[in-house]
């Protein structure tokens, strides 16, 4: 098993087009990568043990979602507005960027393992 992180902060800085997101901090992005892999390693309840190098989709697929997770943090922290009025507030929110608009299942489809629920798994076949 390749060793986690499987995306280097510079690897984001080359996929993305923002340019915030180019001069974001290794920290920061290995946060955001750290997210990504998470994401990934719940979704398809694999953690990519068995393969000696991390599949070409599951590193694009951790690409999109850490360039995501990052691009949504700096619109979060540039576009948060908010305004009192005696006992009146009000918070706005930014347009985040959602993961399910991603369309990530096209890529990570071919590597989820099914985990039964309930311990029991039934197989039918036709006679």
């Amino acid at each position: 098993m390749k060793a986690r992180p499987w995306v280097t902060p510079q690897e984001v800085r080359d996929y993305t087009e923002n340019p915030a997101v180019k001069q974001r901090s290794d920290a920061r992005l290995s946060v955001d990568i750290t997210r990504a892999e998470q994401y990934v390693i719940t979704l398809t309840h694999n953690d990519f043990s068995e393969y000696n190098e991390i599949p070409s989709p599951v590193k694009t697929a951790i690409l999109i979602l850490a360039d995501t997770y990052a691009t949504n943090a700096i619109r979060a922290a540039r576009d948060m507005k908010s305004e009192t009025y005696d006992d009146y507030s009000y918070q706005s929110d930014s347009t985040a960027i959602s993961v399910d608009s991603l369309d990530l299942a096209a890529l990570l489809d071919g590597y989820v393992n099914n985990i039964p629920k309930g311990g029991v798994n039934m197989r039918l076949r036709k006679l």
